[in-house]
């Protein structure tokens, strides 16, 4: 067991520390200015491709909310490639690394702080996407505020637009014990993301940087069935599933899963 990082707080018992809130504790400012060490941009665009970009072209998505914008990589790509993109998060740590990552490379993000259970409140635009990537979606412990983000996700699309949301694939992680290709999210070099302690309501993750600093996470361990099946639930009709950006893959081989669903009502054919 490593030691911690006396900057995060998780108390005397961390593998307890459960809660959905707790995220904004976990991001403090030192770890915020070494995410994108774990990430590696340049990289992770390589890896990464188009897929996003061409997932969303092929819809004619114009308007696209970022809900877990991070350090902005996405926002930058998507704002880049001509989309109208919203940022929002809920760590302003974050959203300050995020604009000062974009204003470097010339764009300008419109940014907002908000929280996915409340979303709403903050943002009363209608967006023809919603994106939650980075895995972010397992902050959220409780079943409710899952349920809860997932409905303000759905009343934040219009009526024929998407969600894409990822995940790592924590049933590979739960059921086999973790392996990780390196390839596709954090591709930083000399930097490591792995868990520490997991078990069916928590994925401990601890991240190690070249200049021996230690910072961990604390994640709910989504199931890929589970995860389906409450976006069936708030009423998303029809989801595809990807498993490191590819439509065919084996339950527990990817890395990362990524959930396309579809907020399009589609009537069933009434019996006669």
């Amino acid at each position: 067991m490593t030691t911690a990082n006396p900057e995060q707080s998780f108390g005397t018992n961390p593998t307890q520390v459960r809660e959905s809130d707790h995220y904004q504790e976990e991001y403090v400012k030192s770890f915020v200015e070494k995410w994108d060490e774990l990430i590696d941009w340049e990289q992770r665009w390589k890896s990464e491709g188009d897929f996003f970009i061409e997932l969303l072209r092929s819809r004619g998505i114009k308007r696209v909310l970022d809900v877990a914008t991070g350090t902005g990589f996405h926002s930058v790509r998507l704002l880049s490639a001509g989309f109208d993109v919203t940022s929002a998060d809920g760590s302003p740590e974050m959203l300050a690394k995020a604009f000062k990552n974009a204003r470097n490379r010339g764009l300008i993000l419109r940014t907002v702080q908000a929280d996915w259970r409340w979303l709403n409140r903050t943002i009363h635009e209608q967006f023809d996407a919603v994106i939650c990537l980075g895995n972010s979606f397992t902050h959220l412990f409780a079943e409710h505020d899952r349920r809860k983000a997932l409905a303000e996700f759905y009343a934040t699309l219009n009526h024929d637009g998407i969600l894409i949301l990822d995940q790592r694939n924590y049933d590979s992680i739960l059921d086999q014990g973790f392996s990780s290709k390196h390839k596709y999210y954090y591709c930083g070099e000399n930097v490591s993301a792995e868990p520490e302690y997991v078990d069916e309501g928590l994925a401990r993750f601890r991240y190690n940087f070249p200049d021996n600093s230690t910072y961990h996470l604390n994640m709910f361990p989504l199931r890929r069935k589970y995860t389906r099946r409450l976006m069936h639930e708030v009423g998303f009709q029809h989801i595809e599933t990807y498993g490191d950006f590819k439509g065919t893959f084996d339950a527990h081989e990817p890395d990362f899963l990524v959930h396309v669903a579809e907020k399009e009502y589609q009537e069933e054919d009434e019996e006669d």
